[in-house]
């Protein structure tokens, strides 16, 4: 598959960091005086940081790639030094992306003798990290720091009015220009397409109709650059290997265009999955529920 990826001349860069904050996935930082992209994993590709470099440093490139490969992208780090691949896998650790930290940790394990500094430190640099609950993290901004997390137990809320709901979200972001589909969270998951009006109609909507699944936000009549959301759906499809997609839309007539864009990503992807869509009313009702 073609994965569009930053790539950075170090010649150009001259560390002036104006890209770091206009990244919205956080994986970009300035590291021995030259910006550093330390998580492939983290990059969609969107170029938000593009136009913020004086020195033109920075561009995107397509090039051809298989799924996430975590190893792989430690190769690629070591050579540009310790301070780079601590950050990077710090970034993992932030993010909750344990399963990948843990490969990344074997495999330095494994290859110690090979690399030219002390794996220990780094390992230990790393576990010692403590993940912010709030604030920036790592150049990073909390409205777009993926972390993944359960729900809390429905099954024992008592049945009173006046006690407060538990949410069922399971990850973090949900808007649809931030969530990156390579993210584990998403990962063989069930996945809920919503309007951003959907779960202030619904009463119910965590309990019914949001707990057990990953989550997607979008407005198809407010959002810029749907292109780039036809791409994510596509994506979550091929690469996330989601099970199932439900849209869940508003009545009214521009929330359709969210169920446009599932239409033109599952005809451009090379897997096939069941998608639902549910029609809520203004009033907060189910107006219609199918499969289609």
């Amino acid at each position: 598959m073609i994965r569009e990826i930053v790539n950075i001349d170090d010649e150009k860069c001259n560390g002036c960091g104006l890209c770091v904050p206009n990244c919205h996935e956080g994986a970009l930082q300035i590291i021995d005086g030259k910006a550093r992209l330390i998580s492939e994993l983290m990059c969609d590709g969107l170029g938000a940081c593009l136009g913020h470099c004086p020195e033109g440093a920075i561009t995107i490139e397509k090039r051809e790639a298989d799924e996430y490969d975590e190893v792989l992208v430690v190769q690629q780090i070591i050579p540009k030094g310790k301070n780079t691949l601590v950050a990077h896998m710090k970034h993992l650790k932030e993010h909750g992306e344990t399963t990948f930290l843990k490969q990344a940790v074997g495999y330095l394990k494994l290859h110690a003798n090979e690399i030219p500094f002390d794996v220990n430190a780094i390992i230990a640099e790393v576990h010692s990290t403590k993940v912010e609950s709030s604030g920036c993290a790592s150049g990073g901004c909390p409205s777009s720091q993926a972390v993944s997390f359960e729900p809390q137990n429905l099954r024992f809320a008592p049945a009173v009015a006046t006690t407060e709901a538990p949410s069922a979200l399971r990850q973090w972001p949900v808007q649809m220009h931030l969530i990156n589909p390579a993210a584990s969270s998403f990962q063989g998951t069930d996945l809920l397409l919503a309007a951003d009006c959907v779960a202030f109609s619904l009463g119910n909507f965590h309990s019914k109709h949001l707990a057990g699944k990953s989550l997607v936000i979008a407005c198809p009549k407010l959002d810029q650059g749907k292109e780039i959301y036809v791409e994510k759906i596509r994506r979550l499809i091929d690469e996330a290997r989601v099970n199932t997609i439900t849209v869940m839309m508003m009545e009214v007539p521009c929330c359709g265009g969210l169920s446009q864009l599932v239409r033109m990503a599952t005809a451009q992807s090379t897997r096939k999955v069941p998608v639902k869509e549910i029609i809520v009313s203004i009033k907060g009702e189910i107006l219609d529920e199918a499969w289609v």
